[in-house]
């Protein structure tokens, strides 16, 4: 049976940035209190659609593992705010990169880049599949009501992606164990109310947005990230002493302190980007991975404890063996096309909607 090492990576930030400070000029909040409750302290805003986000971050990914698309098996992208729902936006993301495979998106909101991970592993463990790309992106700031402060602060856009190839050997390397859960019990906590349960004709459904209950779902969050890391560590016969490096989901600083905290883990072990993009949902982790190796925090062999949570209530949990690479093979000149606006102009439209 072989081994799902990740052998590339890459992410895609739009470039035009919303601070803190930018959004206390149309509600009411400011900087100190959206960073002592979150951590954020900026977040991007796209002015492209999530599909050219997820194709730079896949180009980047392939170049990272020395592979064209058409060496990929298998495409997976995760996201809750695709271009359009049919066809997914796999199909364009493989179109972009050359791929002749499978390829579909999947919705466990911001859990979705585990589960990906988690269902391209046992492609890779079964045979069906030797290479495969996992994609998180998301244009979150589509679904804002930017006069509510509850979301308003927490979310942003950008994508990450990781390559994924069996490895054979007697060194067990790569994917050591994955869990997945949804509490449906919670299922009302974090929502848009988006698809076909919209009436079409009616002009108030298009008022669509995020609905946010932050104390269930801090909550929820914790509880349910805890359950399933202690679960994939002692499937895999893992201690705690010996996880090297904690990327969880970058929701909520608090959250991340208060998972390390009921799980006697080191707060020098877990990686904290969340202020420099807030909550990008299934593309937080993959985001985080590219900026740790940029940071020098995965070492060869390293052991990398990561959980998530997201609408649905979905969780997950994954324990990774990093294997002896953390440099890319190769650069990708894959970028955005430019922006000629700022974030405040991208968002204008949306403010003008619900803020006035």
């Amino acid at each position: 049976m072989q081994n799902a090492v990740v052998t590339g990576w890459g992410k895609c930030i739009p470039p035009a940035v919303l601070t803190n400070d930018d959004i206390a000029g149309f509600i009411d909040t400011t900087d100190e209190w959206i960073s002592k409750r979150t951590g954020i302290r900026r977040r991007h805003i796209s002015h492209v659609n999530t599909s050219a986000l997820a194709s730079v971050a896949a180009q980047r990914a392939l170049a990272a593992a020395g592979l064209s698309g058409s060496e990929i098996d298998l495409i997976i992208l995760a996201t809750t705010s695709p271009d359009t729902l049919i066809p997914n936006i796999a199909a364009t993301v493989q179109a972009d990169i050359g791929a002749s495979c499978g390829a579909f998106d999947i919705n466990a909101a911001c859990s979705g880049f585990l589960y990906g991970v988690g269902l391209a592993s046992t492609q890779i463990a079964s045979g069906q599949c030797h290479k495969v790309l996992v994609v998180g992106a998301e244009r979150l700031s589509y679904y804002i009501d930017w006069s509510r402060r509850e979301t308003a602060v927490l979310f942003g856009d950008g994508a990450g992606a990781v390559v994924l190839e069996g490895v054979d050997g007697d060194r067990v390397l790569g994917v050591l164990g994955y869990a997945l859960h949804n509490d449906p019990g919670g299922r009302e906590f974090l929502k848009s109310e988006f698809g076909t349960g919209m009436n079409r004709f009616d002009p108030e459904s298009l008022n669509f947005y995020i609905h946010l209950d932050g104390r269930e779902v801090f909550k929820r969050a914790v509880h349910g990230m805890q359950s399933l890391c202690v679960r994939v560590l002692e499937e895999a016969g893992v201690c705690d002493a010996e996880v090297d490096l904690v990327i969880p989901h970058q929701a909520n600083a608090r959250i991340i302190a208060s998972l390390a905290g009921r799980m006697k883990l080191p707060m020098e072990k877990v990686f904290i980007n969340i202020a420099q993009y807030g909550n990008t949902s299934t593309a937080t982790i993959p985001i985080a991975i590219c900026d740790a190796l940029d940071e020098g925090r995965i070492k060869p062999g390293c052991n990398i404890l990561s959980g998530a949570f997201g609408a649905g209530l979905t969780s997950a949990a994954l324990l990774l063996r990093w294997g002896d690479r953390t440099t890319p093979l190769n650069s990708s000149d894959a970028e955005l096309p430019p922006c000629e606006s700022s974030a405040m102009e991208l968002i204008r439209p949306a403010l003008d909607h619900f803020c006035n």
